[in-house]
């Protein structure tokens, strides 16, 4: 969990956070390096935003400490911590012009005029909207107007920006843009960017790193290759791309659906010995024993086909029984109540853990006093 090298330039320690009866963060403990890119990446509910909130000093932990270039900020007021934040919904003044949005904080610290100008120029070249500054919010695209929530930010030069899903409210194609003019300038800037989202394309292409929280914590913490090839846990490998879980030989594992291989047992009109593959043949090219199946849906997703199948052993998956099969194209020779053998190469198969359910979990009432309750 945590990065090595050199002093981070972020480090979280053991942070704890209730509402009312529900623990939302529990010991919570990273570290972050200057100049990286970290994803919290999670559903609604797991402690995202609240963790981000404690680092921007907005919100104050039940117990733990905050260490921002090695200081400890735990108690200071937002203002004092050289942080800035990107809201999901840019936060613009609707009164005030493009330049004048960017320039309040440099104003309130008395700046002066020609400082203020000069940073505010800058600060809109960076994002690639020169000449913008008179404009109004209501005049902007919604890309325009979460470039210049990054530039306001941006003006203060901070050490460490946090980022709530800025692009949440976007377009999938604007979202794509946008994602990769974030990643352009956050290396061109140096900036480390703490950024929050639920989309799981979204961390994978941006991040250096990505920490998956689940209940409060992190449930696993890698680069982007780590977390998607070898997920510690059931969870992760759901949670992070498509994923068929198995249990063979009391283990479980966590097959991506890219690498599993589905293939008529028996074509139309043929003789059993007609089989595309049977085991021996399997085990010679690496694949694992194949288990019958029996095609259940075939559709076209996001430019790959998704097949998926009902085991005639059902015990052996997780997902009610089912294996889900993709590759990319359109074409494939399988049709529904085809019955089919389902095998897959045994190096792609990755040993996970179990997980528990998902969500908060109420204290008990040894910890509270009371019976377990609070908000959802």
């Amino acid at each position: 969990m945590e990065s090595t090298g050199e002093q981070p330039l972020l480090r979280l320690e053991e942070i704890s956070k209730t509402f009312g009866y529900t623990r939302i963060l529990k010991n919570l403990s990273l570290s972050v390096k200057a100049g990286e890119f970290i994803t919290l990446l999670g559903s609604s509910g797991c402690g995202k935003t609240t963790t981000l909130r404690i680092i921007a000093g907005l919100e104050r932990a039940d117990s733990g400490r905050v260490f921002i270039a090695g200081e400890d900020v735990t108690d200071r007021e937002p203002n004092r911590r050289n942080v800035n934040m990107v809201f999901q919904n840019y936060a613009l003044f609707p009164h005030m012009n493009v330049a004048a949005n960017i320039a309040y904080s440099l104003k309130l610290k008395k700046l002066p005029r020609n400082t203020i100008r000069e940073r505010v120029e800058e600060a809109l070249a960076m994002v690639q909207l020169p000449g913008y500054g008179r404009r109004m919010p209501g005049e902007l695209s919604g890309g325009q107007k979460q470039r210049v929530a990054v530039a306001r930010a941006m003006v203060n030069r901070p050490k460490l920006l946090l980022l709530d899903e800025p692009l949440g409210a976007l377009d999938l194609q604007l979202r794509r843009q946008m994602q990769t003019e974030l990643k352009r300038l956050q290396r061109q800037l140096g900036i480390t960017f703490i950024y929050i989202t639920h989309d799981q394309e979204e961390a994978l292409t941006m991040s250096d790193r990505i920490a998956v929280m689940r209940n409060g914590q992190f449930e696993q913490t890698g680069r982007p290759v780590e977390i998607y090839d070898r997920p510690r846990t059931s969870f992760v490998a759901r949670f992070v791309g498509n994923a068929n879980i198995v249990r063979i030989s009391g283990a479980t594992l966590a097959i991506r659906s890219e690498w599993v291989n589905m293939d008529l047992v028996k074509r139309p009109g043929s003789s059993a010995a007609g089989e595309a593959r049977d085991a021996p043949a399997s085990a010679a090219q690496g694949l694992s024993p194949g288990m019958l199946a029996r095609v259940t849906e075939k559709s076209f997703v996001g430019g790959q086909l998704r097949i998926t199948a009902a085991l005639v052993d059902r015990s052996v998956s997780e997902d009610r029984g089912k294996i889900t099969a993709s590759r990319h194209g359109i074409d494939s020779p399988l049709e529904r109540g085809d019955l089919v053998r389902v095998s897959w190469f045994k190096e792609r198969a990755v040993p996970v853990d179990d997980g528990e359910d998902e969500g908060s979990a109420p204290l008990s009432d040894a910890e509270t006093g009371g019976p377990a309750g609070g908000r959802n």
